[in-house]
């Protein structure tokens, strides 16, 4: 797998907008979780976005937390996610983003846990509730094994903190489009576009937008608006939890189809 940085380079080389699907790990197994990635990597998937199965969620809205409770319900734990990375990260071109909240890599300790990582084949690492001040203690180390940090602007982001944010930010900069959780929504806002238009302003970094994405209608429009690259989280853990994991899988493979097929309409 190539780096998230290298990517977006090479889909900005072609004018591509890059697509990242979110998918929480363990739901329904862990084998389907392979299966998934696997799925997604084929099916047009620029970059995965995995979800650490975590019990008190403070970003994720009611779909992804039933997705974590009913992995840690079956036992899946953070080395059961790492081991279906590794055993991917040989089949797949998408670099695989890890989405997880501070508390495991604290109680791991930092280098460690990048170390455990970095040997897995994460190439890229998102952790929502650790503060732009207090992100230095991963950034630097990430860096050092080219693990990318990412770090989140969120609507309510002063406008003068975002050149902060961007600044540190590494990969890309994660746009949260809501004020509020993770979610399917009907609509996307159209305040996203100033606040795509303001972070342009402060940095030429590729900006990636997520959060209640969840329709075809809804990348077509961020690609418009300027977006580097559409994540699209309940959207799929909805579809991959629904019915058997073989039928979860289809609709995941289609729904991916669908949402590339919007990002590169010319």
């Amino acid at each position: 797998m190539i780096s998230v940085s290298d990517r977006f380079k090479s889909l900005k080389n072609v004018g591509e907008c890059a697509l990242i699907p979110f998918i929480t790990a363990g739901d329904p197994d862990l084998s389907t979780t392979a299966r998934a990635i696997r799925i997604l990597d084929r099916e047009g998937a620029d970059i995965i976005e995995l979800g650490v199965p975590y019990a008190d969620p403070l970003a994720d809205g009611p779909t992804i937390q039933a997705a974590a409770t009913r992995a840690l319900q079956r036992g899946v734990r953070l080395d059961e996610v790492l081991e279906v990375v590794q055993d991917v990260s040989g089949d797949i071109k998408a670099p695989i983003i890890l989405f997880t909240y501070y508390n495991p890599i604290f109680y791991r300790g930092i280098e460690p846990f990048l170390d455990k990582i970095v040997a897995t084949g994460v190439k890229g690492l998102v952790v929502p509730d650790l503060p732009l001040e207090e992100s230095s203690s991963i950034l630097e180390p990430a860096a050092e094994r080219g693990i990318e940090l990412t770090l989140l602007v969120a609507p309510t982001t002063p406008p003068e903190r975002f050149q902060a944010i961007a600044r540190q930010s590494r990969g890309f900069i994660y746009l949260v489009t809501v004020t509020g959780v993770t979610g399917v929504r009907s609509e996307v806002q159209s305040r996203v576009e100033d606040l795509l238009a303001s972070l342009r302003r402060v940095t030429d970094k590729p900006i990636g937008v997520g959060f209640g994405i969840s329709q075809p209608e809804h990348a077509r429009q961020m690609k418009a608006w300027g977006a580097d690259a559409v994540i699209v989280g309940s959207a799929f853990v909805n579809r991959l939890a629904a019915g058997t994991p073989k039928e979860g899988c289809q609709a995941i493979a289609q729904f991916c189809r669908s949402l590339k097929g919007a990002l590169t309409e010319t």
